[in-house]
């Protein structure tokens, strides 16, 4: 039998939209790396506007609101990064700020979850980040908001907690590269598609999480992202 697959497909990794019964299905996750100037002061790095630079990860590392989401292997400092992340809906090629926005699904409040001590021995080593941040569960994602229909997201705050206590706070305007320029200049290396995710950056503030704590991550006009880290991977 022609096309006959030695053992099953993966289903599709599928994101929830807010007040929609069908689903957002994921294809690509891109992130962009210190695009808040006090995140990369805390990291160690010029918060000049220098270019923006990406960092990918798999598509099933998306997993959504309300997960327990498992303390990772072979790490023992895992950190939530916050993050505005825009669902992109349209196929883009060398796209122009001014037009990048029409390309745009909708919204979200999403975590970058990183093995910070394997991320930061990489870096020193000049090696790639895979390690530290392509992991399992390390991208959870809250309701997609349509921005047919709460607009396209330009400012507003940006907030994290962990236990109730607030660790991130800025303003998404305080975006070195905004939404736009970001989608433009990735636009260049990459055809962005329907399904790809953006993630746009972490304020300053990022920090460990310990099994049991809960992150709650709060932006303007989305609904908020709330998980648990649960037991760490066996």
């Amino acid at each position: 039998m022609m096309n006959e697959m030695l053992f099953p497909a993966p289903p599709p990794v599928l994101a929830d939209i807010a007040g929609r019964s069908k689903k957002f299905p994921v294809r690509r996750v891109f992130c962009v790396g210190r695009n808040y100037a006090e995140h990369a002061r805390e990291m160690g790095r010029d918060p000049d506007r220098e270019p923006p630079f990406f960092f990918t990860k798999w598509a099933e590392t998306v997993v959504g609101a309300g997960t327990a989401i498992a303390y990772p292997a072979e790490t023992r400092n895992f950190h939530y990064e916050g993050e505005l992340v825009v669902a992109m809906g349209k196929h883009g090629r060398n796209l122009e700020p001014e037009r990048a926005l029409e390309h745009v699904f909708g919204y979200a409040a999403g975590l970058d979850m990183t093995r910070r001590d394997l991320q930061l021995d990489a870096r020193a080593q000049g090696r790639p980040w895979d390690v530290g941040k392509n992991v399992e569960q390390s991208s959870p994602l809250g309701l997609i908001h349509p921005a047919s229909e709460c607009g396209h997201v330009h400012s507003g705050a940006i907030r994290l907690s962990v236990n109730g206590a607030i660790k991130q706070q800025a303003d998404v305007r305080d975006l070195i590269w905004s939404v736009p320029e970001v989608i433009a200049f990735l636009s260049k290396y990459y055809a962005l598609e329907p399904g790809d995710l953006i993630f746009t950056g972490t304020p300053a503030g990022v920090g460990p999480v310990l099994p049991g704590d809960e992150i709650r991550v709060h932006i303007d006009g989305l609904t908020d992202l709330v998980v648990t880290v649960g037991p760490a991977c066996t």
